[in-house]
């Protein structure tokens, strides 16, 4: 048993060598691998510091013109805001007063024609209705001239010559 004990203490010295060989091996690796970072570091440093420090100055110095600039978008939305909320009034009062004109434009436009179609018909009863009384009056004349002309012609002895139609119609037109 105690030769095992011996083989046991000889694994764990060889396990402890082996571990700290590999822990120098990982301590020069994270050396050379902290040497690189630095090195980027530095480098990075040197080229991202000018810009940084140019960005910073550019907005150092437009941060005035960009606080300005904000401040007249404000200024221009309210006066817009203003301006749109007039024209909406003004629209919708000018639509209110054209509605009204509109109705007291149809109201005058259907007096007139009321108007005027009461006027054709007092017309049409005081000028048509004497005129067809004037024309049957006229028509009922005709009609007894007509009946004296043709008892007239009755009367009369035939002629040796008749008249031929078509002078008679000559002579009529």
């Amino acid at each position: 048993m105690e030769n095992w004990i011996a083989v046991f203490v000889m694994i764990v010295a060889i396990a402890a060598v082996v571990q700290a060989t590999m822990m120098i091996g990982m301590f020069l690796g994270l050396r050379k691998t902290q040497a690189r970072i630095e090195q980027l570091a530095e480098q990075m440093n040197t080229r991202v510091t000018p810009t940084l420090t140019a960005i910073q100055s550019f907005v150092e110095e437009t941060r005035p013109h960009i606080a300005e600039i904000v401040a007249d978008a404000a200024e221009i939305t309210g006066r817009a805001r203003g301006q749109v909320q007039r024209a909406d009034r003004v629209m919708s009062e000018g639509l209110e007063r054209l509605r009204l004109q509109l109705i007291r434009t149809d109201q005058i436009v259907t007096g007139a024609l009321d108007t005027v179609e009461e006027a054709g018909t007092k017309l049409r009863r005081g000028v048509l209705g004497p005129v067809q009384s004037v024309v049957a009056v006229v028509r009922g004349i005709q009609t007894g001239l007509e009946f004296f002309r043709e008892r007239r012609n009755e009367r009369r002895p035939p002629t040796a010559e008749p008249v031929p139609e078509s002078q008679d119609e000559t002579l009529f037109i």
